[in-house]
C-alpha cells in the first residue's frame, strides 16, 4: 500500500487468550476499499537482545532448547521487557542469567519487528563488549535448557548459510553488528 493512503478502520477488537507472555487477539477492520475481514495479532510487550563480543572478537551464543520449533536453535542472549522495563534493563538482565558474562560497555545496534505479519513484538538489539565472566552466575530460569557457545563471526555466517537452526532476531541482529566485528 503507497504511503499516504488512508488507514483501515478498526470496527471491533476481540481479546481470545491473555498470556503470561503474550495475548492473542481478532480484529475486524474495514480497508479503504470498503472491505471487512478479520485480522489475527499476537500483542507482545517486546524483546530485547544481546550480541555479546568477547575481546577477542568471539561471539556468545546460547543454544536453547525451543518448544514450538521441537528441537534447540542457536541464538544471541535475549528476553522478554517486562512491564515498566527499559529493553537496556532487560537485556543486561538476560545476558547474565543465559551466559554467564557481564557487559561494561553497551550500544544500541537498532530494533525491528519480528514477524509483522502478525505480531507487534519489536526485537531491541544491543551490542554488549568489555566483557567480565561472572564469578558466580546467576541461576537459569528453570524453564530454560541453554548450552553457551562462543563462536567466531565466520562461524556464525558459515552456521547461517548452512541452514543450521538459528532464529531469525539473531540473524538480523548478526547483521547490524557486522560494522563492529574485527
Amino acid at each position: 500500500m503507497p504511503l499516504g493512503r488512508e488507514l483501515p478502520q478498526l470496527l471491533k477488537q476481540r481479546l481470545f487468550y491473555k498470556g503470561r507472555k503474550f495475548d492473542f487477539e481478532v480484529n475486524r477492520l474495514r480497508l479503504p476499499n470498503n472491505v471487512e475481514g478479520d485480522w489475527e495479532c499476537i500483542r507482545h510487550p517486546g524483546g530485547a537482545l544481546a550480541v555479546p563480543v568477547t575481546s577477542d572478537g568471539k561471539l556468545v551464543l546460547v543454544r536453547q532448547y525451543r518448544f514450538a520449533v521441537s528441537g534447540r536453535v542457536i541464538e544471541f542472549p535475549a528476553g522478554t521487557v517486562e512491564v515498566n522495563e527499559d529493553p537496556s534493563e532487560t537485556v543486561k538482565r538476560e545476558i547474565e542469567e543465559e551466559t554467564g558474562y557481564h557487559a561494561n560497555q553497551w550500544q544500541k545496534l537498532g530494533e525491528f519487528f519480528l514477524a509483522p505479519g502478525y505480531s507487534d513484538e519489536i526485537i531491541y538489539a544491543f551490542l554488549a563488549t568489555d566483557l567480565e565472566k561472572l564469578e558466580k552466575p546467576p541461576a537459569q530460569d528453570d524453564d530454560e535448557d541453554i548450552e553457551v557457545l562462543i563462536w567466531s563471526p565466520e562461524q556464525l555466517e558459515n552456521a547461517i548459510l548452512d541452514g543450521e537452526p538459528i532464529d531469525a532476531k539473531s540473524i538480523s541482529s548478526f547483521l547490524l553488528a557486522r560494522k563492529f566485528l574485527s
